[in-house]
């Protein structure tokens, strides 16, 4: 069944890209959880929607707009938070808001919804390219080496920031990296599972994973494998099933949390 699965291109560059995607999630998702910035990851989706219309209204690449806005929001609301005139929560609160706002009235401007839009939504394996691919790579590979390069510091400011300002670490350029990284890594994740399901994507393994109460290692190996897992199959079961690949990958997701969530309860 798989080889016969394995004989479509685009099937093939769709696995590529969420077996990527899969990986990169939980690695950022884990310190947003552990910071209680789960919102950002949705807020910055939402921005990328506002992006995605930007591209369709000028007829310029989506993905590069969804990108670029994205990094200019991440940046954007890490200024507003450390202005100290508005509280963390607000700030995402006025970017999702209104870059969703905005979005609306773009797409009024390009004639509605059409199915380009509906793919950058829920996400579309069948429209992942092989530039695409190539490109999921490159940013990945950028994520991955930042992310190594500041691990130690991203984890102290995440378990305590007050100390980490005491012990000297600049946590406000941390703060920044690691916004930066999150808006790289949604702007990797809408091909696959769409704008409306990234957030689940980068904070529902790490949740999941949180569960099982090991130690931070163990935590993003088991975030890993329910990602990877959860993306593999949902990509399956989605062709098969003539499903819609997103919202597979999340249900299954949401399903693993669900028993590991009742079986750690019961014990």
């Amino acid at each position: 069944m798989l080889e016969n699965l394995l004989q479509y291109g685009f099937v093939v560059r769709g696995l590529e890209a969420g077996i990527i995607v899969a990986i990169i999630a939980p690695l950022i998702g884990i310190f947003l959880v552990l910071r209680r910035y789960s919102l950002i990851a949705d807020t910055l989706a939402h921005v990328s929607l506002a992006g995605i219309a930007v591209g369709l209204l000028f007829g310029w690449n989506p993905a590069v707009t969804a990108l670029g806005s994205t990094l200019l929001a991440s940046f954007g609301i890490e200024r507003l938070r450390n202005s100290k005139k508005v509280y963390g929560e607000s700030a995402l609160a006025l970017f999702l808001s209104g870059s969703l706002a905005l979005a609306i009235v773009l797409l009024s401007l390009s004639h509605g919804l059409n199915a380009n839009l509906f793919n950058y939504l829920f996400g579309s394996i069948v429209t992942v390219t092989s530039n695409d691919v190539l490109s999921i790579a490159l940013v990945a590979i950028l994520v991955v080496v930042t992310l190594f390069s500041f691990y130690k510091e991203l984890v102290y400011v995440s378990f305590d920031e007050e100390a980490a300002k005491v012990s000297g670490i600049p946590v406000r350029f941390i703060n920044t990296v690691l916004i930066f990284l999150t808006a790289l890594t949604v702007s990797l994740a809408i091909p696959i599972v769409g704008v409306l399901l990234i957030a689940a994507l980068i904070v529902v393994p790490v949740v999941t994973a949180l569960q099982l109460k090991k130690s931070f290692i163990k935590t993003i190996f088991w975030a890993e494998i329910i990602s990877i897992f959860s993306v593999i199959s949902g990509i399956i079961i989605s062709f098969y099933l003539n499903l819609a690949t997103g919202g597979t990958i999340v249900l299954l997701m949401l399903s693993i949390f669900s028993i590991v969530f009742f079986l750690k309860r019961n014990n």
